[in-house]
């Protein structure tokens, strides 16, 4: 319920927040599992290009924060709808994943397939539970 409240003041707010305001909060990126940080590592290392990182992201609870405030970590993310987005997020792509994985002519095995959804679960897990304590 807090974390709502967050959410829809956080909204009302609008700008103040996407400039990084008063919002203490980690975020994950609202794309978590295809963040901007690993499409970036992957074109710097397939053509050695580096383009710069966006100031501001949209969040999985629905705003725009500073890339700064962001995490892919379960264990920095103190923003709860962000960590609930992360976890369906997750889940959902390692069941893709896996369908992938069984269609004939697939460009990964079956075995790739289910270890790469194990991963994917297994962080949908570490955002489920609760933040550890610092």
């Amino acid at each position: 319920m807090a974390d709502r409240e967050h959410s829809r003041s956080a909204t009302r707010r609008g700008e103040e927040d996407a400039l990084g305001g008063d919002d203490p909060h980690i975020h994950v990126e609202s794309k978590v599992v295809r963040g901007v940080a690993a499409v970036r590592e992957m074109m710097a290392s397939t053509f050695g290009l580096a383009g710069d990182l966006p100031s501001l992201v949209d969040t999985g609870c629905g705003l725009r924060a500073p890339y700064a405030m962001t995490s892919p970590r379960p264990e920095n993310v103190t923003c709860l709808a962000c960590r609930e987005h992360a976890w369906q997020e997750h889940l959902r792509f390692a069941g893709e994943i896996e369908r992938l994985g069984g269609m004939a002519g697939s460009a990964i095995s079956t075995a790739q397939a289910k270890l790469a959804a194990e991963k994917h679960r297994e962080l949908a897990e570490r955002f489920s539970g609760p933040r550890r304590a610092e």
